[in-house]
């Protein structure tokens, strides 16, 4: 019994430890697209916002909640970035 709490700690160490990592990557990709969407002039924004909203209209298949989440993380990142 000892063994599978000792196993189930470990494995949730890890996945705690991958977890961070991908907290750590994502924090990492929102910092270079809002510094990427900020040096943008207001025409090029404007084509990339259209762009990207097109293609969020045709993903098919998306689970509703997801996607709206999806869509709500992507309009902060391009209308209101990170100060």
């Amino acid at each position: 019994m000892k063994n599978l709490i000792a196993e189930l700690l470990v494995k949730l160490a890890e996945k705690e430890a991958t977890a961070k990592e991908q907290m750590a990557q994502i924090e990492a990709l929102e910092i270079v697209v809002t510094a990427l969407v900020r040096k943008l002039e207001p025409q090029q924004h404007l084509a990339m916002t259209t762009s990207i909203e097109t293609a969020m209209d045709n993903v098919a298949g998306a689970n509703e909640d997801d996607a709206l989440l999806l869509r709500n993380y992507i309009e902060k990142l391009l209308r209101h970035p990170r100060q």
